[in-house]
Formats: structure tokens, C-alpha cells, sequence
């Protein structure tokens, strides 16, 4: 990796000066949307966001629909791609966990999935409460990105991932050419204007574009899944690159 990569530990929001206060300052901005992020999603995205979520629970079919498997989905928010993977899980239903350190976003989600079998905790993707190699899949849609430290996430995955089971973070990405030029006006001027607007709170939508700015591009994020214990790992774009999703499998058998 290069140097310049090495020197991105994970997210930085404004008036952050360490791991700890950056944690705390994410917390309290998704607290803060939690009320209107559902709908600020949909909007935001045109709706595009129900088709990313449906394609990567699609990807892990071959886990979901194995009687006994155990999935935990991190940084769940209000649990859409749980539910996304819930619904492409079998009859024998395996055991599927959200988990987010928000405790609003929790509540919204157990209130969406009450009439489930899904689970809900409160926990912090750096320190999971969950015993070493349990669970056959996990899974973070747009959250991987706001952990304070992205190598101790993804040490932390590699910990709870039984040997040859498989991860997949999907997440922003920056398009090149002309679509990366309309995305990114769309992306650093119209959405956090309209985010703020809907939701009333101008922080989470002026933090959202720097985030997606310092995350490591895929080849270097790919780096560092191997580094962390991936043996494979791979980058599938969705939309032109405005996402994508990175796929991994715990070294072992």
C-alpha cells in the first residue's frame, strides 16, 4: 500500500481529534437522522438503493439458503439489508443478527422487522460481542465507511468469521468520466442541500461526501481486506461505480 493509504485510519468528522471522539461524533449524527433516514435513502438515491441491497444478499444465496448458517449484518442501521437477506434465506431460516451502535437506528429497525425472526443488538463493529470464527457470512451496507479504525474493522470481521467464511461490504464509491463528474456535483452540492432540508440537521449531509472522499479506492481497500485475513477478494461496481460491493473469504477451510 502506499504511504498515502497508510495514513487513512478510518472516518474523520469535523471537530474529530481521535478514534474515540470520531466514534462519538458518528453516533451522534446518525442518532440524529435516525427519525428520516429511511425516506432521505430512498430519495436520495432514487430508490436505487432497494435494487443494491437485493444484489448483495443475492450474491450470498449459496449461504443464506444453508439450513444452520449464521449471518450478522453490521452497521445495520434501520436493518434494510437485513431484511434484504432475510428475504432471500430459506424456510429453515438461518440466524441473522443486525448490529449498530446507534440505539436509534436499532429501535427503528426492530420496530420495521417486529413480526420477523431477525435479531437486534447494540454493539460496536471494533469490539463485537460474539465468540471467535461463529458466524459463516457477514455483511455492511454503507456503514464499513464511518468505522473510526477500517483495518481493526476488518480484523474484527476476519475474528468472527469462521475459517472460509465470507464478508461483503457494500459501499460509495466515485465514478470516473463524465458520470463522475455529474455524481460528484450531485453528491457534494444537491445532496447534502436536500438532506438538510428533509431531515433539518446539516452535519450527517455535509459529512457524507468527505467520507466517501477519504475512503480508500478499491484496489487499496482490497489491500487491506488481504492484509487484514482475506485469502480472495474482489470489487464488483454497482451503477457505474456510485457503489460497489467488496466481497472476501476468511483464509482456512
Amino acid at each position: 500500500m502506499t504511504d498515502e493509504t497508510n495514513k487513512i485510519i478510518g472516518a474523520a468528522p469535523a471537530g474529530a481529534s481521535d478514534q474515540e471522539s470520531a466514534a462519538h461524533a458518528v453516533r451522534e449524527m446518525f442518532t440524529s437522522i435516525a427519525p428520516r433516514y429511511d425516506l432521505l435513502n430512498h430519495v436520495l438515491s432514487f430508490n436505487i438503493d432497494r435494487l443494491w441491497w437485493w444484489r448483495t444478499a443475492r450474491s450470498f444465496d449459496h449461504i443464506l439458503k444453508r439450513p444452520g448458517a449464521r449471518v450478522l449484518d453490521l452497521c445495520c442501521g434501520t436493518g434494510d439489508m437485513t431484511f434484504a437477506l432475510g428475504r432471500r434465506a430459506n424456510s429453515q431460516s438461518p440466524q441473522i443478527i443486525g448490529a449498530d451502535f446507534s440505539h436509534a437506528m436499532l429501535q427503528r429497525a426492530a420496530e420495521k422487522g417486529r413480526d420477523t425472526t431477525l435479531q437486534w443488538i447494540e454493539a460496536d463493529a471494533l469490539r463485537l460481542p460474539f465468540p471467535d470464527a461463529h458466524f459463516d457470512l457477514i455483511t455492511a451496507a454503507f456503514g464499513f465507511r464511518n468505522l473510526a479504525d477500517y483495518d481493526a474493522g476488518l480484523r474484527e470481521i476476519v475474528r468472527v468469521l469462521r475459517p472460509g467464511g465470507e464478508c461483503g461490504i457494500l459501499d460509495f464509491g466515485e465514478p470516473r468520466g463524465l458520470m463522475g463528474t455529474v455524481y460528484r456535483v450531485y453528491f457534494k452540492r444537491v445532496l447534502p442541500a436536500v438532506g438538510t432540508l428533509i431531515s433539518g440537521v446539516r452535519g450527517p449531509y455535509a459529512y457524507l461526501p468527505a467520507s466517501v472522499e477519504r475512503f480508500p479506492a478499491p484496489e487499496e481497500m482490497l489491500e487491506r481486506m488481504r492484509q487484514a485475513g482475506f485469502g480472495e477478494a474482489s470489487w464488483t461496481p454497482y451503477t457505474f461505480g456510485v457503489a460497489g460491493l467488496y466481497r472476501g473469504v476468511k483464509r482456512g477451510s
